[in-house]
């Protein structure tokens, strides 16, 4: 991203989708069933997501990038904002609102910050577990020019992140709730600021089991 960036002639969303997919990829292959990233999915009647979701099953057997007509996302769709936009405000907004009630789940991310917009026990819309990789875009830009040391900080939880939202779709299809994810946070006004506060991302930690009665 920071070679295309100090480019200048990069856009500040688009032109780092290819990066996504290919992370989404990467991560997807490793799960069973694997699941691709396709971005710039056909418009089911709720509009074009940035991404979808999809597993082997969901492709036509003499190709590996098509996937069947009329097959949404089985892992949901993906709405994807610049660098400077809140992910959290995004969650509220009416195009993500449109995609949650056309595939069910959608992961809002602004490159730096990762909200995976789920349903609750009522089946609700809610934001479940997040990931974030930078405070604010500043930090992100100044972050990419260590890759490495981003890696370090990272990569083994954000991938282990991403690896449960790829299988939350299929885990909500089940009977039980899937464990795991948090409640919807939402944001708390800052004294004194025009600016909301919102909930800052932390690694996942399994819920604690309380003792039978």
């Amino acid at each position: 991203m920071r070679e295309i960036r100090s480019s200048g002639e990069g856009v500040p969303e688009t032109s780092y989708y290819g990066i996504l997919a290919n992370l989404f990829n990467e991560v997807g292959k490793s799960l069973k069933p694997r699941v691709r990233c396709i971005i710039n999915i056909r418009n089911r009647g709720a509009g074009i997501p940035d991404g979808g979701l999809f597993t082997p099953d969901q492709f036509q057997r003499s190709s590996k990038t098509e996937p069947i007509a009329g097959l949404p996302p089985s892992r949901g769709a993906i709405e994807i904002k610049p660098t400077k936009d809140d992910a959290w405000i995004t969650t509220d907004s009416r195009q993500v609102s449109r995609y949650w009630d056309r595939y069910g789940q959608v992961l809002v991310t602004n490159y730096r910050d990762f909200v995976l917009v789920g349903r609750n026990a009522d089946g609700h819309p809610t934001n479940l577990e997040t990931y974030r990789l930078a405070e604010n875009e500043s930090d992100f830009w100044d972050a990419a020019e260590h890759p490495r040391r981003l890696a370090e900080v990272h990569g083994e939880r954000f991938t282990e992140y991403l690896k449960r939202v790829m299988l939350h779709a299929a885990r909500s299809r089940r009977p039980r709730m899937s464990h795991g994810f948090w409640p919807r946070m939402r944001a708390t006004p800052r004294l004194g600021s025009n600016t909301p506060s919102y909930p800052r991302s932390r690694p996942y930690e399994p819920p604690s089991k309380k003792p039978s009665a």
